[in-house]
């Protein structure tokens, strides 16, 4: 079993609680239509939080209970801070997906 694992379950998990502090948890998913875009993060059918909410963590949670092969890279800090423009109520967050991307880079 890959080490990271369970820091990477805490991380995802500590994602799920700042998203919802900021209030930007959503509790019915976007159209199928949204969340089917070939753009990296979705970004022409997702704001990147809820990209987060229904992309990534859905995604990294089977790979974790599955013991599947993590991906090798990852850039969700930059893509936050692009997408949130220098908003300080996000530090907390930007903070947890700079630690996915170490962790997910850490065996690259």
């Amino acid at each position: 079993m890959d080490g990271r694992l369970p820091q990477l379950a805490e991380q995802l998990l500590l994602i799920e609680r700042e998203l919802r502090l900021l209030g930007w948890w959503a509790s019915g998913a976007p159209a199928p239509e949204r969340l089917t875009s070939r753009e990296p993060f979705c970004v022409d059918t997702l704001a990147f939080e809820e990209w987060l909410q229904w992309i990534l963590l859905p995604r990294m949670k089977v790979l974790i209970e599955q013991a599947g092969p993590l991906p090798t890279a990852c850039a969700l800090r930059p893509m936050g801070e692009m997408s949130w423009g220098g908003d300080t109520r996000v530090n907390g967050l930007l903070g947890l997906l700079g630690e996915v991307d170490r962790l997910l880079t850490a065996a690259a």
